[in-house]
């Protein structure tokens, strides 16, 4: 089995095989932002794999992630093990290509957990009774124009990055002019071409679903969402995704029972010393100098895997080689930890981990349930 770079000769090939395996394809295996794997069998192309380069907010710092997809088998050569090749082929490529960190929504999820991911967030869509949100002032608010694409963008990343696991959004992976394709983007300008919120949403034979309802405070919040209401006259509800909790969580009426729709995600940390590096620690400004000595079982990452100490000094959090490797820490535990998903106890119970891993705890604290809110 040969495993190698996907080429643009490749996409026509790797295209079918996406096709074969989900049915559909939303655009060519190949684009900014975007890079691939391809196995070959018997001089063929019998499975491939695509890398989009994302930036993941943890602790208010974002961390490059490679977010795995599209991974396809051609139904004739499954069973020999090609899935298996081609991702630890994508664990070195995104070691090298600087990305200590991957995100997948799994399908199968015991081949991907095999390989060290684990689940460690949640994509969730809310379905809003328009009927029930809150009383609000009216806000001026206007359509979107292609201007307020920046001030847009920074509005969401001020918002984003106070949540763990939303991605930046940032070129090339992502094409800000997207947004203009939708059906309903209204913005509410702020001073200096700054935006305070948005809300985007497309009209379908469904309803209408709201991808992003962003504001930065609460009195844009409850504009947007009075006018989102405004929709009550024509329909009954609205689907809605989770991009900002406080929205969803603390400012609209939900009942005591309601309908959520959750995609689960996959975590794998690829490079332990690096996305320690990488990621933000507030509330190391709060614990005193210390040390947890770690013994990471990880056969699929050899460069991490063993004895290493996470330090914790002036405000710093670093790993280095060393230690007693008193708290061992398999690869599936590695990524829910990070992310925010379990504490030690719950790992430690699943069999992810043993020893006194407080500090660990203490470090990532409870900052709520880690979030993507965009499917790739």
């Amino acid at each position: 089995m040969l495993i190698r770079e996907l080429t643009e000769a490749d996409v026509e090939d790797a295209d079918r095989l996406r096709r074969v395996a989900f049915g559909a394809v939303s655009g060519p295996s190949l684009r900014p932002g975007r890079r691939g794997l391809a196995a070959e069998l018997d001089g063929r192309t019998a499975g491939v794999l695509t890398i989009k380069e994302f930036h993941q907010f943890y602790g208010g710092s974002t961390v490059p992630m490679g977010g795995v997809g599209g991974v396809a088998v051609d139904p004739y050569a499954r069973g020999r093990g090609v899935g298996g090749a081609l991702l630890d082929a994508a664990l070195r490529d995104m070691r090298e290509h600087g990305q200590p960190l991957s995100a997948l929504y799994a399908t199968v999820p015991a081949v991907y957990r095999s390989r060290g991911w684990e689940r460690a967030g949640v994509l969730e869509w809310l379905d809003f009774p328009l009927d029930r949100m809150p009383a609000a002032d009216r806000i001026p608010s206007r359509p979107l124009v292609e201007g307020d694409l920046q001030g847009m963008h920074a509005c969401y990343n001020d918002v984003a990055s106070t949540v763990n696991g939303l991605i930046d959004r940032s070129a090339p992976t992502f094409d800000l002019a997207d947004v203009l394709k939708l059906d309903v983007v209204s913005v509410v300008p702020g001073h200096d071409g700054e935006v305070r919120g948005y809300l985007a949403a497309e009209r379908g034979p469904d309803g209408l679903k709201v991808f992003d309802l962003v504001g930065r405070d609460v009195v844009t919040q409850l504009g947007l969402l009075r006018e989102l209401g405004s929709w009550a006259g024509v329909l009954d509800r609205a689907s809605v995704r989770v991009t900002d909790p406080a929205v969803t969580g603390l400012l609209t009426n939900q009942a005591i029972s309601f309908t959520v729709t959750t995609s689960a995600w996959l975590l794998r940390v690829v490079d332990l010393p690096a996305a320690v590096a990488a990621r933000g620690w507030p509330a190391a400004e709060w614990v005193k100098p210390a040390a947890v000595d770690l013994d990471v079982v990880d056969e699929r990452a050899p460069w991490h895997a063993g004895r290493q100490r996470l330090v914790v000094e002036d405000g710093r959090v670093w790993v280095e080689p060393g230690g007693s490797g008193a708290v061992r820490l398999h690869a599936r535990a590695l990524g829910p930890w990070f992310s925010g998903m379990q504490d030690s106890h719950a790992l430690r119970r699943a069999g992810l981990l043993d020893g006194d891993a407080a500090l660990l705890d203490r470090l990532v604290g409870a900052p709520g349930v880690p979030r993507l809110a965009d499917y790739f």
